[in-house]
């Protein structure tokens, strides 16, 4: 697959932001933080099945989201093709999804990832280094998302919330990091992750006590077994 065009997140946004108001009790906050041009990665914590969706339709800029692609099989694949997500393979590896990623960034485009991979509590227990990858290739300005709501304690992986519940997506001021110099770079981009990883987490905890939308404490049975 090649990188998506610009034109096919800029129609997701307002449509789906549109679609999440009226649904939803939903609302954007800090979208200050978001450049208005130039390369930007948005980190986002993955909670719920409409954790993407929601981000897209809430964001200050036109993104695209790196999306598991078994995803893509599914009755909402042809929503996320022609909406332009990117698909990620986890079973066979990440490098054409990443690829394509970096294609978004390289144009000056906004890019979207859950560094945690599947949908967990939320809390940013472990991050992927695909981020760290991302950034350190791209120079993107990186965002620190959180996406809050999606998902209630006990609720499976793909379940919806209550029509009219609140919905809430932070994005938060840049994160800045600490490049290791002299090592290898395996080391570098582990270094990286990590410190995306806990500005990430102290974001997303921040963000629940502000809205006072607390994350799930379980981890749902996973959607693809």
């Amino acid at each position: 697959m090649t990188a998506p065009h610009g034109w096919q997140a800029a129609w997701a946004r307002p449509v789906g932001g549109a679609l999440f108001r009226i649904l939803y009790a939903a609302r954007a906050v800090g979208t200050e933080h978001v450049p208005d041009r130039g390369p930007v990665l948005l980190t986002v914590n993955h909670t719920g099945f409409l954790d993407g969706a929601l981000v897209v339709g809430m964001a200050p800029r036109p993104a695209h989201f790196l999306v598991y692609d078994k995803s893509f099989d599914r009755q909402v694949g042809l929503i996320l093709r022609a909406s332009g997500q990117i698909p990620l393979s986890l079973d066979r590896g990440a490098r054409q999804g990443l690829s394509d990623g970096m294609e978004v960034l390289k144009r000056g485009g906004v890019l979207g990832i859950f560094p945690e991979g599947a949908r967990g509590r939320g809390d940013l227990a472990d991050a992927q280094r695909g981020v760290a990858w991302l950034a350190l290739q791209s120079g993107a300005t990186v965002i620190p998302t959180a996406c809050l709501g999606t998902r209630a304690t006990g609720a499976l992986a793909d379940s919806l919330p209550r029509v009219r519940s609140r919905l809430v997506v932070e994005f938060g001021p840049a994160l800045d990091f600490e490049v290791p110099q002299g090592v290898p770079g395996k080391q570098r981009i582990a270094a990286v992750a990590d410190q995306i990883r806990v500005g990430l987490a102290e974001h997303v905890s921040g963000a629940a006590r502000r809205h006072d939308l607390p994350l799930p404490t379980d981890i749902p049975p996973d959607l693809w077994d």
